[in-house]
């Protein structure tokens, strides 16, 4: 049985939920969600991975049960409520797992509280300024049409735009469990959203992701319109010894469209370790995962490690190419 308890984080409190505790022997997961979603925003996985780890499934500032910051935050300060999450709780050292803007919140964790972070996933996320690729042209031509369009219509759009296209015609059910699950969050404030947007927009990476000392693996959707997929590319580049799963037809919520070959992928990296070892995903959809939803087979995901020689060497950045936001 689990229950929403608070951390005090500098003004703040930060709502988080601890799942699993009586299974002492499992490893400390905590996981971390980005824009649009509260701790919720992991549902489809949450199964599978509490059959491995015991969870710490936090609310972002702004967000869920967490408070309402009355200003503009940084992804420095929300690496700092994790801490102020881990503390309260009384872990010492966790695996860490961040999707999009908490992907950058767990890169900044484990660049600033080393000692914190066992094992690392960055899902669906980018390595901020000043070397990064830009947002890709879908998402920017969507908030440019945001002020003329009706408030539903567009979120309808953000959220078909989150997933792949091919997901979004073949599981049309899942946009309408999306919006339904935003639907159950306690509603945030329109500065909060501003206020976490400025934070991903801004976030500065430089070169700090070399400092990474925590086994880290890197996993993008390849139909990502959101975040460019070759961000993948470039954290794996430059986190020591990372490993690069790419799922090829998958969208920016990929661990939605194919939950089983995500959680596959995180507990085999996290479990067993990666030198040597092929990391498997299924690339498949698992009956359940929304109202309606269709089995459905695919390709493997790409797996790859750092290696110049290896898949997707030739989708780096030059800092002259790539100096704009993620």
């Amino acid at each position: 049985m689990s229950w929403t308890r608070y951390a005090r984080s500098g003004d703040l409190r930060i709502a988080y939920e601890l799942r699993g505790t009586m299974h002492r022997r499992r490893p400390w997961l905590v996981l971390i969600q980005g824009m649009g979603f509260d701790r919720s925003g992991w549902d489809p996985v949450l199964r599978k991975l509490g059959h491995h780890f015991r969870l710490v499934l936090v609310d972002n500032r702004g967000f869920g049960r967490s408070d309402r910051p009355a200003g503009l935050f940084g992804v420095a300060a929300m690496a700092g409520d994790i801490v102020a999450v881990l503390d309260a709780a009384g872990i010492r050292r966790a695996h860490v797992m961040g999707a999009s803007l908490g992907g950058m919140v767990a890169q900044e964790l484990a660049i600033t509280h080393a000692e914190r972070v066992d094992g690392l996933v960055l899902a669906c996320t980018a390595p901020g300024w000043p070397f990064a690729y830009p947002m890709p042209p879908a998402a920017v031509r969507l908030i440019l049409v945001t002020a003329v369009i009706r408030a539903e219509a567009a979120r309808r759009r953000y959220m078909e735009n989150a997933l792949s296209a091919g997901t979004v015609q073949h599981h049309p059910e899942l946009v309408d469990r999306l919006l339904e699950l935003q639907d159950s969050q306690p509603p945030p404030k329109p500065r909060a959203l501003a206020a976490q947007a400025a934070a991903g927009a801004l976030y500065a990476g430089h070169w700090r992701q070399a400092r990474i000392r925590a086994r880290t693996l890197v996993l993008q959707g390849g139909a990502d319109t959101v975040v460019d997929p070759r961000n993948g590319r470039l954290l794996a580049d430059r986190i020591p010894d990372a490993r690069l799963v790419t799922f090829p037809e998958l969208g920016h919520l990929f661990f939605w469209e194919d939950p089983d070959g995500f959680t596959d992928a995180v507990t085999s990296f996290l479990l067993a370790g990666y030198e040597g070892q092929e990391v498997p995903a299924r690339r498949r959809v698992r009956r359940g995962a929304w109202r309606g939803a269709r089995r459905r087979t695919g390709k493997r995901a790409a797996v790859s490690g750092t290696d110049p020689a290896g898949p997707a060497s030739d989708n780096r950045a030059s800092p002259k190419e790539a100096a704009s936001r993620p």
